[in-house]
């Protein structure tokens, strides 16, 4: 276990690593080991950058000088992190920077040694031209509003939501809202399911997904689908939602709820009905998480849809080289949250080189798009007047399905 480890945070944590496809040299380095950060001389064009990664490893909590304090035993928790900078790692050892240079600075979001606020209050993030983070609150704030003060582009890789944060155009939001997944789920049933009977079955009280699909829905001013709210407690068994739906048409079922618990009671109930009366279930857009949905023999032939940001076919030269240089270096395939950290690191990062002036004008340019293209829209709030947005979104949805225990896309 002490080997795989030692293989697993080398390459990507502790050790500069060198370009396999560049000839310019490029480091990563960890919060432990901070360059000296000199002032940037003005030159007529820049070509000179510095990319800083943010993720929640919590380094300090799990090692101790050098060493694992849980012994041979890696905490399950700080895997997704580890594996997005993982990805990251791999991307920036995969850009041809035609003549630039790029310092890549791999951060712990969560080091209690030196946090988010001490790197900020020493001026040690002054000089990054892009921050990319896959972190949630309170992190994800800090840097934000760093992004806003410094006027420097920061991606937000994975949390789903703007944290109430406004007025920072520099912010890009990847992992699309869930109003946004609404938006997609709406798009989808009115092109694939306009006909038949929508119901949307959720917990009493809870109104934020039903609102934002009843928001959509009447947006020309009247509906143009007929969706009826089902409004249970805690459960609802497979005769009592049998007895609330129409069962002489087709029927799609709105599991509105971002519960676990709750989420696998709506699809076995569900899953019951569909055996006798055609059904369609479409659950919310952290359904592909929940273990149950993981089995392969939990709902046999039955497919669960849900929305996503983010597909890997597997059907490309990038794919492919991360499949191999992940597997050479860590003995095991990627996850989706290395995909992300590879697919995000070169995306932006290659934009910056490419625009560093203008990045932001840049966002939906297909050529740097290595798993799948992006639709990034901007966002404004509250003054849909405003020239300046408060952030970028991206639109761009997919419509999965979990089959057998497995995820493939269905739209």
């Amino acid at each position: 276990m002490k080997n795989i480890l030692s293989a697993l945070f080398a390459v990507a944590l502790f050790f500069p690593i060198k370009p396999l496809l560049a000839q310019d040299t490029l480091s990563v380095v960890t919060n432990d080991t901070l360059p000296d950060q000199q002032p940037v001389t003005a030159a007529p064009e820049k070509t000179s950058f510095k990319v800083a990664v943010f993720a929640p490893m919590y380094l300090d909590s799990v090692f101790i000088n050098g060493a694992l304090r849980t012994g041979n035993s890696v905490p399950r928790f700080i895997m997704p992190a580890v594996e997005f900078a993982q990805g990251a790692a791999i991307a920036f050892d995969t850009l041809r920077l035609n003549g630039k240079t790029a310092e890549a600075f791999i951060y712990d979001s969560r080091s209690y040694i030196r946090p988010i606020s001490w790197l900020i209050a020493n001026h040690l993030l002054d000089h990054i031209d892009l921050i990319i983070g896959s972190v949630k609150d309170p992190d994800y704030r800090e840097l934000a509003y760093f992004s806003k003060q410094k006027n420097i582009p920061f991606v937000s890789a994975t949390y789903p939501n703007d944290g109430g944060v406004t007025e920072t155009p520099g912010m890009i939001i990847v992992n699309s809202t869930l109003k946004s997944h609404c938006e997609g789920i709406f798009s989808y049933l009115l092109q694939k399911h306009g006909t038949d009977k929508i119901y949307l079955v959720k917990k009493k009280g809870d109104e934020r997904i039903e609102n934002y699909l009843k928001e959509i829905n009447v947006r020309d001013g009247k509906p143009l689908l007929n969706i009826k709210t089902i409004p249970i407690d805690s459960s609802i068994s497979s005769y009592a939602l049998w007895r609330r739906i129409d069962t002489t048409v087709a029927t799609v079922i709105i599991g509105a709820t971002l519960n676990e618990p709750l989420a696998k009671n709506i699809t076995d109930a569900s899953y019951s009905i569909q055996k006798k009366h055609p059904l369609t279930l479409i659950g919310m857009p952290n359904w592909d998480g929940f273990k149950i949905f993981g089995k392969k023999d939990a709902y046999t032939d039955f497919p669960i849809l849900f929305t996503s940001p983010h597909y890997d076919g597997h059907a490309n030269l990038f794919s492919d080289y991360l499949i191999d240089k992940y597997y050479q270096l860590y003995r095991a395939r990627p996850s989706d949250m290395a995909y992300k950290g590879f697919e995000l690191t070169y995306f932006f990062t290659n934009l910056l080189l490419h625009y560093p002036s203008n990045m932001m004008d840049h966002l939906n340019d297909p050529q740097f798009s290595v798993i799948h293209d992006f639709n990034f829209i901007p966002i404004f709030l509250d003054n849909k007047n405003s020239s300046v947005p408060d952030y970028y979104e991206n639109k761009h949805l997919f419509i999965m399905h979990i089959l057998n225990g497995e995820i493939d896309r269905e739209w």
